[in-house]
């Protein structure tokens, strides 16, 4: 269920935001009254992402960028402000790769893969940022994973990658918080319908056993990452920064390595 938060009269920047749980983040403050830009790699999806939102009557854009170039990155910030003709007020920066894989299966080139859409696409977006970002009064909201801080089989490349995310965001709310930027990080758990938990649970017999590893029974929506960003773009958070929020129904307790454990002897038997 969507809370309500008023983001009248603000300028909201979704990086990843036409897919999955970015795309639901971008919605939501597009219905919270946001004026509100999204981007991502293919044009097509910044396309029908940027329709989508405005069915909503947002006024809405959308730019194309892959974040592992840091000069695209910098060229489409210069073009969302544009549009916003204002500064940024919150930040979502979201894009990331994910695979299960071990260690001794994955070519170098794709842990690289991983490491430069991961930690080094949030590291230039996050220095993209920082010239157009209100002072004071932005948010930055980045969207890590339970890997950053729990070690799963087939994710060592996602958990360094996105151990750094996390590393980033305490790091900078340290030196940009004398600007006035808040920059804290949300970890979304298992959100049912997204791409990663499609390939993750691909059978009801998986997706039970996801479900039976949550503790408060079931799988999250969309709209649960949506509401916590709502919170953290607000000034009801206007003291929080740093901070690593789990959004998982407390699947990071135990749940998310005991599904990951039993999923990767899945793996391992259909490799073998």
């Amino acid at each position: 269920m969507s809370i309500e938060f008023n983001y009248q009269g603000k300028n909201v920047f979704v990086v990843g935001g036409t897919s999955g749980i970015n795309l639901g983040v971008a919605l939501a403050f597009a219905r919270w009254g946001a004026k509100i830009a999204v981007a991502s790699r293919k044009q097509e999806k910044v396309d029908a992402a940027v329709e989508q939102l405005k069915t909503l009557g947002a006024d809405a854009f959308g730019v194309t960028f892959d974040v592992r170039n840091a000069d695209d990155v910098s060229a489409g910030f210069a073009q969302v402000v544009d549009f916003f003709g204002g500064d940024i007020d919150v930040l979502v920066s979201g894009a990331a790769g994910n695979f299960p894989a071990r260690v001794n299966d994955m070519s170098v080139n794709a842990v690289r893969s991983v490491v430069e859409i991961d930690l080094m696409g949030t590291f230039h977006v996050m220095k993209a940022s920082h010239q157009y970002l209100r002072k004071p009064g932005a948010s930055v909201i980045n969207i890590s994973a339970p890997q950053a801080f729990l070690p799963m089989m087939h994710q060592t490349h996602v958990c360094s990658a996105k151990a750094g995310v996390d590393m980033v965001t305490r790091s900078l709310a340290m030196e940009w918080g004398q600007d006035g930027i808040r920059i804290n990080s949300i970890v979304p758990g298992p959100i049912a319908g997204t791409e990663g938990m499609e390939r993750l649970t691909p059978t009801p017999e998986l997706k039970a056993m996801c479900d039976k590893s949550v503790p408060l029974g079931c799988q999250g929506t969309p709209d649960d990452i949506a509401n916590a960003a709502g919170m953290l773009g607000s000034d009801q958070a206007g003291y929080i920064s740093g901070a690593i929020l789990p959004v998982d129904g407390g699947w990071s307790q135990s749940g998310a390595t005991w599904l990951m454990a039993n999923l990767s002897d899945m793996l391992d038997q259909n490799a073998s």
